[in-house]
């Protein structure tokens, strides 16, 4: 699985030996906005709150369950949350993930046909306004890093730009067996509860 996706890419997440992925985090890392003082003098740093989220559907493309900042494990603890970051690297890029979300395929209930990833930017911030933010998909833990095999450049992507909301990509069941739709397309919601329905309306 030495691939790094594409935007609108699928794949199967079956290994190089044969063996099934089993887990994969979702990691988004993202600094602190600098401030220039006034008349140029000084400058400080402005927090910012990027949400990770997930959800859950079943095959008749239903919402079952979300995990976000107000809701960090799924029922079975299938999926599960780093915690809600509210400000970003205030110091300078330490190259570690602000937030993770953490996907078991072993564990998820059978009802479970789709798993969603988004993000959101709590405060407004546009997204290409804050620095060095990205995101990597990847097969691991929250303390090691397989492999990684999506990765958005959200700091450096004009398209980005503008935005506060995203659909990062999409684990769906074809006959049994998972795939992923690495979608990365901003969308023009603002809010959680509207970048779901968005998923739900055009992405499943």
């Amino acid at each position: 699985m030495a691939i790094n996706l594409q935007k609108g890419q699928r794949i199967s997440l079956e290994k190089s030996n044969g063996s099934k992925l089993q887990n994969v985090c979702v990691g988004i890392n993202w600094g602190a906005i600098e401030k220039k003082g006034l008349f140029g003098f000084g400058s400080s740093k402005e927090a910012v709150d990027l949400d990770a989220s997930c959800a859950l559907y079943n095959e008749n493309k239903q919402l079952l369950e979300v995990v976000y900042f107000g809701n960090l494990k799924s029922k079975n603890g299938s999926v599960k949350h780093s915690g809600d970051d509210l400000t970003g690297d205030m110091g300078g890029d330490d190259g570690l993930d602000n937030e993770i979300i953490t996907l078991d395929f072993s564990m998820l209930d059978a009802s479970v046909s789709y798993v969603a990833f988004v993000l959101n930017s709590f405060r407004g911030h546009d997204f290409g306004t804050i620095p060095f933010a990205s995101i990597r998909i990847y097969e691991g833990t929250t303390k090691r890093v397989n492999e990684v095999f999506a990765k958005y450049d959200i700091a450096n992507g004009s398209n980005f730009a503008g935005h506060v909301s995203m659909v990062m990509g999409v684990f769906y069941k074809k006959n049994g067996e998972w795939k992923f739709n690495a979608i990365g397309e901003p969308t023009k919601d603002r809010k959680l509860e509207d970048t779901v329905k968005t998923v739900t309306q055009h992405y499943l």
